[in-house]
Parts: C-alpha cells; sequence; structure tokens
C-alpha cells in the first residue's frame, strides 16, 4: 500500500489530504489570512509561510514525512505539455518559479511538493496541469496568425471525469470519444478523442461560453473598440473579461443558488434570461464539438460546481442529449485525480513523463 500526500494551493487556501492507494483517509483545508499573503510581492515568495504552515499541520495530526511514499502537487501555469503524470525536476521547478507562463497560486504545488519529498530522497510529482496541451494542429488556427489558440483549462478534472466515464462504458479512456464540460466559475469545454483534448476553450482568458465570472468569447469588433475608447486601462478590460464578466456583469453577483431563490420569488425576471444564455452558450459549445468528432462520440460529461444546479443541468440535457448519452459528475475531485495519477505510477500502470522531453515548441 502506497502513501501519498496531495498538496494543492489556492489563492488563500493550501489543501492537503493523505491517501492509501487511492483511498483518502485523511484531508484538510488551511485558510491563509488575506493581511499575512497580502505582504508577499510574488505567489512564489510565499513558499516558506505555506510549508511552516503544512509542517505544524503534519506535526499536529502525528503525520510523518518518512511514511509517505510520494508527494503530488497541483500543476501551476507551465510551458505545454500534454497530459499525464510528471516527475518534478529542476527544470520544471524553475518555470514554476519564474512564473513562465503567469502568477498563479497552483504554481506553488509542484514547489512544495518537491521540498517535503526532499527530506526523505522520496519522489513528487504534478498531474495534468491547466497548461495541458493536445490540440489538434487545426485547433490552433484563430484567424489570424498573431492570435493562436491555447489549451488552458481544467485539465485535471477533466482528464479524472473522462477516464470515470470511460470506466462506466467499461471501456478504457484511450478507447472513447467524449464531449466534456467543466462548468465553474469559469467554463471550460473540451472534445476528448480517445485520451486526447484536441479542442478546447481556454478557459483561463474567459473564452468559450460565459460563466459566473467571465465574461466568453466576445464580438471582436466591439471589444477592438472599447479598448480605445480611452475610458479604461488594460487591467480594467481584462477585469472585465475574467472576474468581472459574464452573471457578475448582468447580475451584480455570482451566486447561482441567490439568484435562483429570486427567480422562485419572481424578484427579476431578468435573471432567467441571464441564466438561460449561459446555459445557451454552453449548450451550444457542447454541439459545436460533436462536429470536431465528426458525430461520433460515446458520452458528454458535465462536472464541476455548477453540475449540482439541477435546473441549469436539466436546461443544458434537453439542448444536447440528442447527441450522445449526458453524465453528471458534480464538483471537482482535485485531490482524489491528484492521488490516482501518482497511484497510476507507483502501481506501474503508467510510466511518469519527463517535463524537458514533453514541452511543446511554440
Amino acid at each position: 500500500m502506497f502513501k501519498i500526500l496531495v498538496i494543492n494551493p489556492g489563492s488563500t487556501s493550501t489543501k492537503l489530504a493523505l491517501f492509501n492507494d487511492i483511498e483518502k483517509i485523511f484531508d484538510k483545508c488551511l485558510h491563509h489570512p488575506v493581511g499575512d499573503l497580502s505582504g508577499f510581492t510574488r505567489i512564489v515568495d510565499q513558499f516558506e509561510y505555506r510549508l511552516e504552515w503544512i509542517l505544524k499541520l503534519l506535526k499536529d495530526e502525528n503525520i510523518s514525512l518518512q511514511d509517505i511514499d510520494a508527494y503530488v502537487g497541483r500543476g501551476g501555469l507551465l510551458k505545454a505539455i500534454p497530459g499525464g503524470s510528471y516527475k518534478i525536476d529542476n527544470e520544471m521547478l524553475n518555470d514554476l518559479r519564474s512564473g513562465v507562463q503567469g502568477e498563479h497560486a497552483s504554481n506553488l504545488g509542484g514547489i512544495l511538493a518537491n521540498a517535503l519529498a526532499q527530506k526523505y530522497n522520496k519522489p513528487a510529482f504534478i498531474v495534468d496541469p491547466v497548461v495541458v496541451d493536445e490540440l489538434d494542429d487545426v485547433a490552433r488556427l484563430s484567424g489570424h496568425p498573431q492570435l493562436t489558440r491555447k489549451s488552458i483549462f481544467h485539465a485535471l478534472n477533466h482528464k479524472a471525469v473522462a477516464r470515470k466515464t470511460a470506466a462506466l462504458l467499461n471501456k478504457d479512456y484511450k478507447n472513447v470519444n467524449l464531449i466534456v464540460a467543466h462548468l465553474g466559475g469559469g467554463i471550460s469545454v473540451a472534445a476528448h478523442k480517445k485520451g486526447r483534448v484536441i479542442d478546447v476553450n481556454n478557459a483561463l482568458d474567459g473564452e468559450g461560453p460565459y460563466s459566473p465570472e467571465r465574461a466568453g468569447t466576445l464580438p471582436a469588433g466591439d471589444l477592438v473598440r472599447l479598448c480605445f475608447s480611452g475610458k479604461f486601462d488594460q487591467e480594467q478590460i481584462l477585469k472585465k473579461i475574467t472576474g468581472k464578466g459574464g452573471i457578475v456583469a448582468y447580475l451584480g453577483t455570482n451566486d447561482l443558488k441567490e439568484l435562483q431563490d429570486k427567480i422562485r420569488n419572481k424578484k427579476d425576471r431578468n435573471i432567467e434570461k441571464i441564466l438561460a444564455g449561459m446555459v445557451y452558450q454552453i449548450s451550444k459549445e457542447i454541439a459545436s464539438l460533436a462536429a470536431v468528432l465528426k458525430g461520433k462520440i460515446d458520452a458528454i460529461v458535465l462536472t464541476g460546481g455548477i453540475a449540482n444546479n439541477k435546473l441549469i443541468i436539466k436546461q443544458i440535457k434537453e439542448r444536447v442529449s440528442f447527441l450522445a448519452p449526458v453524465y453528471i459528475f458534480p464538483g471537482e475531485e482535485e485531490m482524489e485525480a491528484l492521488a490516482q495519477g501518482v497511484f497510476r505510477i507507483l502501481s506501474g500502470q503508467e510510466k511518469a513523463k519527463i517535463y524537458a522531453k514533453e514541452v511543446k515548441q511554440s
């Protein structure tokens, strides 16, 4: 039996979980005061601070680092790589520390996992980071050579629920075609063809359907004119697209439960229309990927926090279920997915990938 420690840093929290093989035996979320974090210039500067919190928790819970067989951290904004489990090495650490594709709390996942693993010479990994890139070449074309489409999405949860769906179909993930939609604060919809994500919207930049916090793909001409209107700087425009776009921009909140309560109480008739617009765009994105897979679809998979919303899921199913059976996996099991990725390596089901060998050359 393998003991696997999982580390998943968020913007103001660090989640920890301990697994025996793929069975979770302990989990805890450390909440970091915003005042503490505000003193750090860069996210990577929080390393020592978060490590100290982790070591204290493990000591309080009588969890010995010496007893752990492997460590895994949430993968960050690395260079583009195919999906899989990667052994953490110096080149990966350098890219996580430098923020080669941007600053994000998940960049700390690999750094923290490696630091703990080194204490007793144990292996450390990341699994299916957000930069997983398996796009077909034709999917990279945007319409202008200076603007290449990128693959940045909820890869960890996508791959995890895709494998679960394949198992329910009594097939291997590498032998099925799926359309997976992760529905959360951001939304990513992907075509999975025989184990590869061959097309997906860039969820980080708010491309695709609008969501509770992201504007989605906007009318290009109007967006350019807004940028040069003189009313907003670059940071304000980017916030309109990601963070203050979508449902927040229309209705001032990203709380879908609150909005549906208002619909039931008939307090705002506009809410129903805005939520219907999101459902419409999600459904249209799913249907467009049917063409990518040439109509050969084993299943459609809906996951993420919004998949808990029965009304929204019902409305999406009404629009897309003619394409293929629809499977629902509410929420996101990131900790389990990270542990499962490492277990596949330790149990010999897969081989660990080497970052430098897999990096996509631009």
